[in-house]
C-alpha cells in the first residue's frame, strides 16, 4: 500500500521499489480491494526480497519491522513505521491503516521535496 500510494502522490518525481525480508507470494487481496476503493490499482504488483542492492540505491529506506532481517547501510535515511499488519484482517480493520499509511508517505513526500530544495 505504502509503495501504490507513493506511486500515485509522488507525480512521478519518485522512483520507488518495494520489496521485504520475507514478502508474502501475493499482494494481500484485502489491500488490493482498499487501495482500489481510492481509485490506486495495486493489483498487479509483485512481492519481492529486499536486497542489498536496492538498498545501497535507495535515498530513504521506510522498514516496517523487519529488525535485523534489514540490510543497514550507514550514512542512508531509514523511517521504521510501526503499523498494524493487514494480513488475515478484513476491509473494515484494512481502511485505517491504509489511511495512517497515506498520511506517513504524504509525509515523507512533504520532507524529501524540502530537503531536495
Amino acid at each position: 500500500m505504502a509503495a501504490g500510494f507513493l506511486s500515485h502522490l509522488g507525480g512521478g518525481d519518485i522512483e520507488v521499489r518495494s520489496a521485504g525480508s520475507a514478502p508474502a507470494d501475493q499482494i494481500n487481496p484485502v489491500a488490493v480491494a482498499a487501495m482500489a476503493e481510492i481509485g490506486i490499482d495495486i493489483a498487479a504488483e509483485q512481492s519481492k526480497i529486499l536486497t542489498d542492492e536496492a538498498v545501497q540505491e535507495s535515498d530513504v529506506v521506510i522498514t516496517m519491522g523487519c529488525g535485523d532481517a534489514c540490510p543497514f547501510y550507514p550514512g542512508k535515511r531509514y523511517e521504521d513505521w510501526e503499523l498494524d499488519d493487514p494480513a488475515g484482517q478484513g476491509i473494515e480493520a484494512v481502511r485505517p491503516i491504509r489511511d495512517d499509511i497515506r498520511g506517513r508517505v504524504e509525509a515523507l513526500i512533504t520532507s524529501l521535496k524540502e530537503t531536495a530544495g
